[in-house]
């Protein structure tokens, strides 16, 4: 990607980086991101409010906000992260992790990446 952000190393291997800019995030250029790894990306969108119960996935994941917002929870770090448009979350294999999507619900962008 060619735009620049602000990258947020937390523990474990989680990583968190912040889009600077005012203007979205093109989805053309996530998913070129993704292309570009060899990964195949999904699309999702949840209303405001919706929650994801605690769990985990046996790869690594890769999610960009597009639209609104979702604060996830990773209750073995006792860490709450709201990502906003254009903000990259990466949480790795086995990670636990839950999320509440904001007020104005949420478009984002993943993909799962064995390790």
């Amino acid at each position: 990607m060619s735009h620049p952000s602000y990258h947020e190393a937390l523990p474990e291997g989680i990583e968190l980086l912040r889009w600077p800019h005012s203007h979205p995030l093109p989805e053309k250029e996530i998913v070129a991101f993704f292309n570009s790894r060899g990964l195949a990306s999904s699309r999702w969108s949840n209303g405001p409010g919706a929650v994801y119960t605690i769990h985990s996935h046996p790869y690594q994941k890769t999610l960009f906000c597009v639209k609104g917002t979702i604060t996830f929870s990773l209750p073995d770090l006792n860490r709450e992260l709201a990502l906003r448009p254009g903000d990259r979350l990466i949480l790795p294999p086995a990670t636990r992790h839950g999320a509440v999507v904001g007020p104005e619900g949420v478009t984002c962008i993943e993909a799962g990446e064995e390790p």
